[in-house]
């Protein structure tokens, strides 16, 4: 469950190595870690991450990998020797391809004394709601397969799941307690939503149960980036905080 401790990860969807490295520069010491998803990651390749490693900083492999078992498995193997803290795969790849994965990083780690990184499973995209699953095929309700998913992941050797806060109380009802939740679609309050479906604030996600909160638009597009992500850290500790109290 959260602790009173900075969960921020700040999302570099940004074009280029060098915008990327303009907001590590001033949100160091303010994230607590930098996503890399797949516009960055096509940009600036692997060597990019294995820079902001060197700086210093934790960074979360957000690829989303999605094959057979072998492929991801190999994938996976090939995040832990990057020397990323974290990286995920789409759940609905199934519980072979989750356990392959998992059996496969743990063995490299400790077979290259390596850290292993946290593996995390995607549920449901927060961009998706109810009429997208039905428009691909689902009939079931996107919290029902979020939870669903959430319990292959964690009986698959997973560490945790990206899930919406909205859901993260299901997660919760059928996943062990130290299960980790990440929760992307987080938006200030007064922020535009963009193309998220599922979203809330940073205070109501923290309040639900997330573990880290992932927020993109809101702070690299801001004028000032690191006093708005410092405004989302505050806002953090301090439901985390009173939550205790």
């Amino acid at each position: 469950m959260s602790v009173v401790q900075n969960k921020l990860i700040v999302a570099l969807d940004v074009e280029t190595a060098d915008e990327a490295r303009g907001l590590v520069a001033s949100l160091r010491g303010i994230a607590a870690m930098f996503k890399i998803g797949s516009q960055l990651f096509t940009a600036a390749g692997p060597d990019f991450i294995k820079e902001i490693i060197k700086a210093g900083e934790k960074i979360f492999l957000d690829l989303k990998f999605h094959d057979i078992p072998n492929t991801v498995a190999a994938a996976g193997v090939e995040a832990t020797r990057l020397g990323v803290s974290m990286f995920n795969v789409h759940a609905v790849g199934g519980g072979a391809m989750m356990r392959r994965t998992a059996d496969a990083v743990a063995e490299c780690a400790a077979s290259e004394g390596l850290t292993r990184p946290t593996i995390l499973g995607v549920t449901v995209l927060t961009s998706s709601d109810d009429a997208t699953l039905r428009e691909i095929g689902v009939q079931e309700k996107a919290d029902a397969m979020v939870a669903r998913l959430a319990q292959l992941a964690m009986n698959s050797g997973l560490d945790g799941v990206v899930a919406s806060a909205r859901e993260v109380s299901l997660v919760r009802a059928v996943t062990k307690p130290e299960f980790i939740v990440v929760t992307p679609g987080v938006r200030p309050a007064g922020a535009a939503r963009d193309d998220q479906a599922r979203v809330m604030s940073p205070r109501e996600a923290i309040a639900a149960g997330a573990d880290y909160l992932v927020v993109g638009r809101p702070i690299i597009a801001a004028s000032d980036p690191a006093r708005a992500a410092k405004l989302i850290v505050d806002e953090m500790l301090s439901c985390a905080a009173g939550s205790r109290s």
